[in-house]
């Protein structure tokens, strides 16, 4: 194929993503223009070759790998990077990666609230591919919310620009039809390629803090988190939870400035009310609120700059990065790292991860290591499987806490999609009649199948 190599090589190097599992592609191409890919899509397309695209491989599920055809990189990517100050737009190439698309942003004062934890090695192909979210996703919401418009490469090579009508009323025909830009979020690169994207940006707030807060269990840590999402008084736009094993890891972390003695702790970031912008940030009321959940108040940890909150998220990150690390020594035995991403309606989210732990006892596991966006009433568990037989164990744990999770009203996956490793459980959640009508939407888009193959569906 032009423009596309079978060296074993370079095949190796694109064989891995955060998942654990490894796929050798057939062949692997590295365009550096949005011309490049069309000529590769025309070519697959003509001899019936499957296209995986792949952004900065920070995939968890196994969706930016394959072992069929060509793996599509598009981390060269990067020629348009364009902030629009005016209109508080960016127009940005698949390849760039997110967190320079924030740092642009941040230069005209402006914030680009996508913000995933792998902010630093995610495209921005890849957060739209999977509907990214991540801390801040609480108070922004995930990358769905902020995408104007589309420029996508269909199966065939044909480029289309989707943008969002800007109607507010429409009856024309069905809902699901009236705007297309929807399709591509979140389809893991089945439906088409993405090329280049538009964003809109919000303002940066104007006052901003972060708390570490210490609790001496995981229910009082939990119960804060609920009574923060209730309260009219504080504003978070992030909640995040680490339990006592995370708690470990960051404490350990390269410059950890967390020495806390609580058992669990709750990270915050607090940035005001929308309506009241010159109101005093609420520290007094979150100090009330973490004291009457028995919060460990005099060793409440301060981030009061925008350097020390970045410096809290690289904490964070040590997390999921320390059990990346621990997960790949276990390869070779057959085992990996799992991670979870199920959500439930915050009020449960105590209540469901007990009922998850419980499992892992029950199958004589070891329990997950357990973070993240608890205001969100979604956690990510992360277990080690150290064999293939481990392995088949803590996955008839997580199917069993899924099962806990769907009763309630909860999701199999809230933030990293499906890709390969969750497939198996995507219809538990969705009718026949649901996956009928996304397999026609595949065949429209993609009649020969050989979008992505093995993602979704």
């Amino acid at each position: 194929m032009k423009h596309a190599s079978n060296d074993l090589d370079i095949r190796n190097a694109y064989s891995r993503d955060a998942s654990g599992v490894e796929l050798v592609p057939e062949y692997v191409a590295r365009p550096s223009s949005a011309a490049e890919v069309v000529e590769l899509m025309r070519e697959s397309h003509a001899g019936r070759v499957p296209v995986t695209t792949a952004g900065g491989q920070s995939s968890m599920t196994a969706a930016s790998i394959t072992d069929q055809g060509l793996l599509l990189s598009l981390r060269a990517l990067t020629n348009t990077l364009d902030v629009n100050p005016e209109t508080r737009t960016v127009r940005v190439d698949a390849g760039v990666i997110v967190a320079d698309v924030r740092i642009a942003a941040a230069q005209h004062g402006l914030l680009f609230t996508p913000d995933p934890t792998s902010e630093k090695e995610s495209t921005v192909g890849g957060a739209i591919a999977c509907n990214a979210s991540g801390a801040r996703s609480l108070r922004y919401g995930a990358t769905r919310r902020h995408v104007r418009a589309l420029t996508v490469a269909l199966a065939n090579g044909d480029v289309v620009e989707f943008r969002r009508p800007a109607l507010e009323k429409n009856t024309v025909g069905y809902a699901m039809a009236h705007d297309p830009v929807d399709w591509f979020i979140g389809s893991e690169g089945t439906l088409g390629v993405v090329l280049s994207a538009e964003f809109g940006l919000l303002p940066r707030p104007e006052q901003s803090i972060g708390l570490a807060v210490p609790f001496p269990d995981e229910r009082s840590a939990l119960s804060f988190v609920s009574a923060a999402r209730r309260s009219n008084k504080v504003h978070p736009r992030c909640l995040e939870f680490f339990d006592e094993r995370a708690v470990v890891i960051v404490r350990e972390a390269e410059g950890s400035t967390v020495d806390a003695n609580g058992t669990c702790l709750v990270y915050i970031e607090e940035t005001g009310d929308d309506i009241n912008l010159d109101a005093e940030l609420p520290l007094d009321e979150w100090l009330q609120l973490a004291e009457l959940h028995n919060a460990d108040s005099g060793d409440i940890r301060v981030y009061d700059s925008e350097p020390a909150m970045l410096e809290a998220r690289r904490l964070r990150h040590a997390v999921p990065a320390t059990m990346n690390e621990r997960g790949a020594c276990f390869r070779a035995a057959g085992g990996r790292k799992v991670s979870t991403d199920w959500a439930v309606p915050f009020p449960l989210l105590a209540e469901t991860l007990a009922k998850a732990r419980a499992h892992a006892d029950t199958h004589g596991v070891e329990r997950a290591v357990a973070y993240g966006h608890a205001g969100n009433g979604h956690p990510h568990q992360n277990f080690l499987a150290r064999d293939a037989v481990e392995l088949h164990k803590i996955e008839a744990v997580v199917e069993a806490t899924l099962r806990d999770v769907l009763a309630v009203g909860g999701t199999v996956a809230a933030e990293h999609g499906i890709g390969k490793l969750k497939r198996r459980w995507l219809p538990m959640q969705m009718s026949a009649l649901q996956q009928g009508a996304m397999r026609a939407l595949k065949h429209e888009l993609d009649p020969h199948g050989l979008l992505a193959p093995g993602n979704v569906l």
